[in-house]
C-alpha cells in the first residue's frame, strides 16, 4: 500500500508543477509569467506570459503594476519602414476565445525604475499585477530565467 502511495505521489508532483505558473481571473487565464535574467546595469527589464481569454466578450488589460518597479508600461513591437520600433500602448485587446502572447519583439510589460534588482537573477520571482477592464485584477508570480522557457516563444510579433 506504502508503495503504491509513492508512486501516486510521484506520478503528482510534476502536475502541481505544471501549475504553479498558471493564473485566473474571471473568463482570462495567465500562462507561465517570465522574465529574463537582468544583465548588469540594465536600466529595465520585461516581462511575458500568454493570456487565454476563455469568455464569450472580449476584454481588456488596462495596466500593470509591480512593487519591484517605480513605473510598469505595457509595450508593443512594431515595424516602421524597415526598422522595429517599441512604443508603449495604452492597453491591449484581449478577443473573445482568443489567445495574445507576451513575448521579446511583441507586447510585452517594461518595469522601469527598478526598485530591487536583486529579484531579477536566474531562479527568483516576483509578482506583478494585471488590471483588466472585465476580469478585475489579477497577481501572478513571474519567474526570472536566463533564457525563454521551452514551448514559449523567444519573440513573437505583435497581432
Amino acid at each position: 500500500m506504502l508503495k503504491k502511495l509513492i508512486v501516486l505521489a510521484a506520478l503528482l508532483v510534476p502536475a502541481c508543477f505544471a501549475n504553479a505558473h498558471e493564473y485566473n481571473a474571471g473568463d482570462i487565464h495567465i500562462a507561465h509569467p517570465w522574465s529574463q535574467e537582468l544583465p548588469p546595469n540594465a536600466p529595465t527589464v520585461a516581462a511575458y506570459f500568454v493570456i487565454h481569454n476563455n469568455g464569450q466578450t472580449a476584454d481588456r488589460l488596462l495596466s500593470v503594476a509591480s512593487p519591484i518597479s517605480g513605473k510598469a508600461e505595457l509595450h508593443e513591437h512594431v515595424k516602421q519602414g524597415d526598422l522595429m520600433k517599441m512604443q508603449q500602448v495604452p492597453s491591449v485587446d484581449i478577443p473573445a476565445g482568443g489567445d495574445l502572447t507576451f513575448a521579446p519583439m511583441a507586447y510585452h510589460v517594461m518595469l522601469l525604475e527598478l526598485k530591487d534588482r536583486s529579484l531579477l537573477s536566474d531562479g527568483k520571482h516576483f509578482p506583478l499585477t494585471l488590471h483588466f477592464e472585465k476580469s478585475g485584477d489579477v497577481t501572478v508570480d513571474v519567474a526570472v530565467q536566463k533564457k525563454a522557457p521551452d514551448g514559449m516563444p523567444e519573440h513573437a510579433h505583435a497581432q
